[in-house]
């Protein structure tokens, strides 16, 4: 990918700023941002390091890297204040542990008397090599979000306080899932880089995905 490419991938991360207001920051014309983005100039070193302070990033990043393009596939880029919220979770480690998972989330929801529920899930990390190479299997944990006064009987009640994370909308996860959805976990994660957030504490859910037709991806910050 391009110097160009980069720079507009960075500035789509950086809050959507403009050719403009990078200008501004940078002390150059608007017409030096249009012409570094159309690869007709690059930046004087001085000026390429201020770009990589600005970023967040190294020179090897933004002159020679492969940078995840958002397009219109990943937007709302965002960071919000998840309120305090209860659950249950389900795991499972199979051939397709997703919709195991997602499916026995919902039919637990559907038995206490909610038709549409709030699910979410993540990668469940304790499957063995053997699981993964030999049986083609590997691990997702679902959870129910569990509304105001409802608390499903025989199981575990989970708990998590109010916690920041930084998130981001995916239209059409499910067209090529296996490139879209951790492209969207890596675009996520160069975000936080750009803005200077850092990953949060143990104690929430690292990471989480929302279940539908399209996709909320969030990852727990400081």
């Amino acid at each position: 990918m391009s110097f160009g490419k980069n720079l507009q991938f960075l500035r789509h991360l950086k809050g959507n700023i403009t050719q403009e207001e990078l200008a501004e920051k940078m002390n150059v014309s608007r017409q030096t941002v249009s012409k570094w983005e159309l690869n007709t100039a690059q930046p004087e070193m001085d000026k390429a390091i201020e770009l990589c302070g600005l970023f967040n990033c190294t020179l090897d990043d933004l002159f020679r890297g492969d940078m995840v393009a958002c397009g219109e596939t990943y937007t709302n880029l965002r960071v919000e204040t998840l309120p305090a919220f209860r659950y249950i979770k389900h795991a499972v480690v199979s051939a397709d542990p997703e919709s195991d998972a997602i499916n026995r989330v919902r039919s637990i929801a559907g038995s206490c008397g909610v038709e549409d529920p709030r699910v979410i899930g993540w990668d469940f990390p304790n499957v063995s090599q053997e699981q993964i190479n030999v049986f083609n299997m590997h691990g997702y944990e679902a959870a129910w979000i569990l509304p105001e006064g409802i608390t499903p009987p025989d199981l575990q009640v989970h708990e998590q306080a109010a916690h920041k994370y930084a998130a981001l909308h995916i239209e059409g996860p499910f067209e090529n899932p296996f490139v879209t959805i951790p492209n969207a976990y890596k675009t996520l994660l160069e975000y936080m880089r750009v803005n200077g957030l850092e990953q949060g504490k143990k104690d929430v859910i690292p990471c989480f995905e929302t279940d539908g037709e399209t996709m909320d991806i969030y990852i727990a910050c400081k």
